[in-house]
């Protein structure tokens, strides 16, 4: 990496927190540490109800607890950092940090678009072909739609990292958010970007909004398979089973247009620190939630594990 940059920086400065004023800052982390927890506990839970329930060992189940990991992975990407640099009144960040954090937090929001979108072609099949369900989501497909997502994603974030890498940064070295992030980074470069750029709307763009299409088309072809049921209770039924993916789509989708296609958002660093908390942090505390409220085989599941744990506990 020293070879192919001549960078003069050699640290970031995170500034996301420090620009609050200081009662804010305190409030800040300790939402940060609470919502970090609740996110890491939750996701955990989810996984392992899925993985002590054998009634759970469905393709559906499945990808929801890859969900889960990712989300804990996503979480545990940036908030560990803002709460570490907030103790340590330190708000630096290494050159090879920077991109070590860009590297993962690419990989994981990658991750989670594939896995929507995975997740969004399970329901319609699920809906649309019940019969041949069995049959369409094999084991060894939900297996290589997983780990083909790993894959692209990984490669997806290498390709941006090593870019990154490519790039010098000579003086100003203060990012005005609290994680490492593609955009900001490239503002403080003084060297040529027009390459990362191109890469950045061509490929990521792609590897965004292709699995966002897919999940449009599915929904759209689940809609029109609903109406198409007779009775009330049958739509009813149908809908349910999708109705908590639906809504991990809008809150997923949601906080990244806020973050990325709002306008205001470049003009206050605090509603661009709010819709980034809603992306790295906030959502990956909901998804649990929201899975598990309407979904009375999971609750059953983690009612059992919670049960186990407590049990135990009282014996120790």
């Amino acid at each position: 990496m020293g070879g192919t940059n001549q960078s003069v920086v050699s640290e970031f400065l995170l500034l996301g927190l420090s620009r609050q004023p200081q009662q804010h800052q305190q409030l800040l982390f300790l939402l940060f540490l609470i919502m970090y927890l609740v996110t890491v506990l939750g996701n955990l839970l989810i996984i392992l109800a899925i993985s002590t329930d054998s009634h759970l060992h469905t393709p559906m189940y499945f990808f929801l607890s890859n969900l889960s990991f990712v989300d804990v992975c996503f979480s545990s990407t940036s908030v560990p950092k803002v709460l570490a640099n907030h103790i340590l009144r330190n708000q630096a960040i290494s050159f090879s940090g920077c991109l070590m954090q860009i590297y993962f937090l690419c990989v994981f929001a990658v991750m989670d678009n594939f896995l929507l979108a995975v997740m969004a072609y399970d329901r319609f099949v699920a809906i649309c072909h019940p019969l041949h369900y069995t049959t369409k989501m094999t084991h060894q497909l939900c297996v290589l739609l997983v780990v083909g997502s790993w894959v692209l994603s990984s490669l997806n974030a290498l390709l941006h990292t090593l870019l990154m890498a490519r790039l010098s940064f000579c003086a100003d070295n203060i990012i005005p958010q609290y994680f490492c992030e593609v955009t900001p980074l490239l503002k403080l470069s003084c060297s040529d970007t027009h390459l990362n750029e191109l890469m950045i709307l061509f490929v990521a763009g792609l590897l965004m909004i292709a699995p966002f299409v897919c999940i449009l088309v599915s929904y759209v072809l689940i809609a029109c398979a609903v109406l198409r049921v007779s009775s009330i209770s049958g739509r009813w039924k149908a809908f349910s089973t999708c109705s908590s993916h639906l809504a991990v789509v809008c809150l997923f989708y949601g906080t990244i247009i806020s973050l990325y296609f709002n306008p205001s958002s470049s003009h206050s660093a605090g509603s661009d620190m709010a819709a980034a908390m809603m992306y790295t942090v906030v959502t990956p505390m909901l998804n649990p939630f929201i899975y598990s409220l309407r979904n009375r085989d999971l609750k059953g599941a983690l009612m059992k594990v919670l049960t186990m744990k407590f049990l135990s506990s009282r014996r120790c």
